[in-house]
């Protein structure tokens, strides 16, 4: 479960669910910390840490598509977990409406759905590129401004077949 599950209201039914520890950390208003908390405490949610070795290869993975500019470290903790979750094979579902999430895990053949959102409809990539002389960029590249003209970077959607 992203912390999206629990502020946008998704009931939890089943006793077999997982998240990370870093996605507490998004959790701030009353009713999803209350609601996160009550999942704890009624055996219906279980907090898992992701060895180092998946988080490493999710990040491979998500590198090519470029979603690694947009996904924070919690996201990609919680992608990971799922990956590792269906490597093992288990049948694995993450509920999420954060689109770059379900991209990724769309990438990656990892079911998902959404509370409130319907989910996306394509996948996307995403590279950096210059407004001014369109130059292309790497994920890595630490800067704001393109070391060729001085314009903005932006990061730029690219459709995908999938």
């Amino acid at each position: 479960l992203d912390a999206s599950a629990f502020i946008n209201g998704f009931k939890i039914n089943s006793d077999n669910n997982f998240t990370v520890p870093e996605i507490t950390t998004e959790i701030k208003d009353f009713e999803s910390k209350l609601t996160f908390d009550m999942a704890l405490e009624d055996n219906k949610l279980v907090i898992q840490d992701v060895p180092l070795e998946n988080i490493k290869a999710v990040k491979e993975i998500i590198s090519k598509s470029g979603d690694i500019l947009r996904l924070s470290e919690p996201d990609i903790k919680l992608i990971s977990l799922a990956y590792m979750l269906s490597r093992q094979g288990e049948n694995v579902k993450v509920i999420s409406d954060d689109y770059t999430i379900q991209n990724t895990l769309k990438i990656m053949d990892i079911p998902y759905s959404g509370v409130i959102t319907e989910g996306i409809k394509g996948v996307y990539n995403w590279k950096k590129v210059c407004e001014g002389c369109k130059k292309e960029y790497g994920e890595d590249y630490p800067f704001d401004d393109c070391e060729i003209c001085g314009s903005k970077i932006y990061k730029k959607r690219i459709k995908v077949d999938k």
